[in-house]
């Protein structure tokens, strides 16, 4: 279904339809903001007509290089303007949105910049931008003007063309501009420079691939693209691409388009296997980060394994978009050491990334390893062949905690996803898995204190986020507690108690609960000390301890007494559950719940305070179904 875009924009009255183009108002505001972020860049008093950016530092009367100026319709951001700058382009010329620069606004550009070596002219491949900056060329010869021109068409989607229209000119562009921009920082001449501009033009190949379809100021979004599609080839101003097909998993996308690129049949670029190359992954507009990185570790190998290419520079993010699309597009470069040269040369250029020059080390190294005053060993620990009854004890207690954990997944997403971030389960679940997996393997349960500590390995490896780390606090600081315990003298008559306090320690929500000793501050007060130091929270702050040191209070008070550890044992578990569903009824003073409105907080219990009542009150019943003493 189709509806309004929404946009950050002014008066959207103020955006409306020319015969030639999407008009004015967004583009101007556009340069106003570029060159207030860039001290380096101005721009010509000429607007609405003239939409020139310039380098700051440029006066024809002057300049002593090859000017060099590129441009089109706007929508494309950071491309054409983001790219002046020394050592790329000397002046971009906007059009409006999607619609070629007017010849009088591509001729103040070439008037405001060009000196005596005269001016090189990157057009991408247009009707619009070719007739109107061939135009312009043809008056600025006329004036005196020393002109050259350069057409780009890297577009790789379509069958060579039988027309005169040829290939469109997409973000390969950006690489013409870099090499074109080096050479005349460099002092060459404007015909060497249109020479180096010409060749580069020539060994790039681009092809997109759209999720979404742009949406342009003041319009209503299409809704040509539905759900569960995606596009291929299309073009940067939004227009239908070569086929629709079904979203398919990156991996997929890469392969096609790269094999599109390198067809040896409709030989779009010259680049045949032991080529070295260069590869640019480009958002369209709507593309996160993370996803264009993913597309680039995917492709990286895919060029290498595939084709047989050596890939010597990886440029990621957004160069040439299309307003607000979602995709990518991916181009492919044939490199020497000269162009190398050209690509690693300094630009101030804003928007041309930084940290991409030079030799490519190994992509990992080994991680380091701690140094360690134990003796070293090769040996993973080993579940036990035969389970004492206390180690039967504590393998009950630990299944029944993770498995309850996994079992609260979705209501503890649920809650996390009206108070935090929506993930509260799925982190937990993933450390409680690991848990499980490991217990059937690794822990050596007849030993209760070290069963703790590679319980906390378990979580570790897998559990991130705060959660993760929260947990792996609660861990270490359980296990130190206990190994210093055990390592002292106990008095038989405290082994009883002792050994319960172990059994709580190994349940943590997914990682580790330790548990209260009667000798001294115990492993349970230790852990939740830890917690509330680095963590910054405490009681009534709605957040786990809430669950916790209830737990430990009544834990501490009934074995004081002299209750049955395990009775003990299920009344702390209560009072965990009374402590975590009291948190509906606090304001939260930590984490991202904190943001959250009091209406929507008294609504749910604090996600991690339920995990953390839940799993210990599964170790509890578990303890107490098993009716063994403890």
């Amino acid at each position: 279904m189709a509806f309004q875009g929404k946009k950050l924009i002014n008066d959207p009255n103020a955006v409306f339809v020319l015969d030639f183009g999407f008009v004015v108002a967004v583009v101007t505001e556009f340069i106003e903001g570029l060159v207030e972020t860039y001290p380096g860049l101005q721009y010509l008093d000429g607007f609405p007509e003239a939409k020139v950016v310039l380098r700051a530092d440029v006066a024809s009367s002057t300049y002593d290089k090859v000017a060099i100026i590129s441009g089109g319709g706007s929508g494309h951001e950071p491309a054409h303007a983001g790219f002046v700058g020394e050592g790329m382009l000397t002046a971009a010329i906007c059009g409006d949105i999607f619609a070629s620069p007017q010849v009088d606004s591509i001729l103040a550009g070439i008037r405001a910049v060009t000196g005596p070596l005269g001016c090189l002219l990157i057009v991408k491949n247009y009707t619009g931008d070719r007739l109107n900056f061939g135009l312009a060329a043809e008056q600025a010869k006329s004036e005196g003007y020393k002109i050259e021109t350069v057409i780009v068409g890297d577009d790789c989607a379509l069958p060579p063309p039988r027309g005169i229209a040829g290939r469109r000119g997409l973000a390969g562009t950006i690489f013409v501009h870099k090499i074109a921009g080096a050479a005349a920082a460099s002092g060459l001449s404007l015909e060497e420079v249109a020479a180096e501009a010409k060749k580069a033009a020539e060994l790039v190949g681009t092809m997109g691939v759209a999720l979404s379809v742009c949406t342009l100021p003041g319009q209503i979004t299409s809704d040509r693209l539905g759900p569960g599609k995606m596009e291929l080839g299309l073009g940067i101003h939004g227009e239908p691409g070569a086929a629709v097909a079904d979203l398919q998993p990156v991996d997929v996308v890469v392969a096609h388009v790269l094999e599109q690129i390198l067809s040896q049949e409709n030989n779009y670029v010259p680049i045949t296997r032991g080529n070295n190359v260069v590869l640019m992954v480009n958002g369209l507009g709507a593309t996160p980060m993370m996803e264009l990185m993913i597309a680039a570790g995917k492709a990286v190998p895919t060029l290498q394994l595939n084709h047989g290419l050596a890939v010597d520079r990886v440029y990621t993010g957004s160069f040439m978009t299309s307003l607000d699309m979602a995709g990518l597009s991916i181009s492919v470069m044939k490199v020497d050491e000269s162009i190398l040269k050209r690509l690693d040369a300094p630009t101030t250029a804003p928007a041309w990334p930084a940290g991409v020059a030079g030799n490519r080390p190994p992509a990992k190294i080994p991680i380091p390893v701690p140094q360690s005053t134990t003796p070293k060993s090769n040996e993973l620990p080993a579940r036990p062949q035969e389970l004492s009854k206390q180690g039967h004890i504590l393998e009950v207690a630990i299944q029944a905690a993770a498995t309850e954990v996994i079992n609260l997944k979705d209501n503890l997403n649920e809650w996390d996803g009206k108070v935090g971030d929506g993930d509260c389960g799925s982190t937990m679940s993933r450390g409680a898995t690991a848990v499980l997996d490991d217990l059937r393997n690794y822990y050596p349960l007849n030993n209760a204190v070290d069963t703790v500590k590679e319980i906390g390995a378990s979580i570790r490896r897998v559990m991130g986020g705060t959660s993760g780390i929260i947990y792996d606090i609660f861990f270490k600081a359980a296990y130190a507690h206990l190994k210093a315990t055990s390592d002292s003298e106990v008095a038989p008559k405290q082994c009883k108690a002792h050994f319960s306090q172990l059994i709580v320690v190994s349940f943590v929500h997914t990682l580790i609960k330790p548990l209260f000793s009667w000798t001294g501050a115990g492993a349970f007060e230790a852990a939740i000390a830890a917690v509330s130091k680095y963590g910054g929270a405490s009681k009534g702050y709605r957040t786990m301890l809430d669950a916790l040191i209830p737990a430990s209070t009544v834990l501490q008070e009934r074995l004081q007494a002299g209750d049955d550890p395990v009775d003990a044992f299920v009344l702390s578990a209560d009072a965990a559950m009374d402590g975590a569903q009291s948190t509906k009824d606090m304001l939260a003073q930590a984490g991202r719940s904190t943001y959250v409105s009091a209406e929507i907080l008294a609504s749910v219990p604090d996600p991690g305070a339920m995990a953390a009542a839940s799993w210990y009150r599964a170790a509890a019943l578990a303890v107490k179904q098993s009716s063994l003493p403890l």
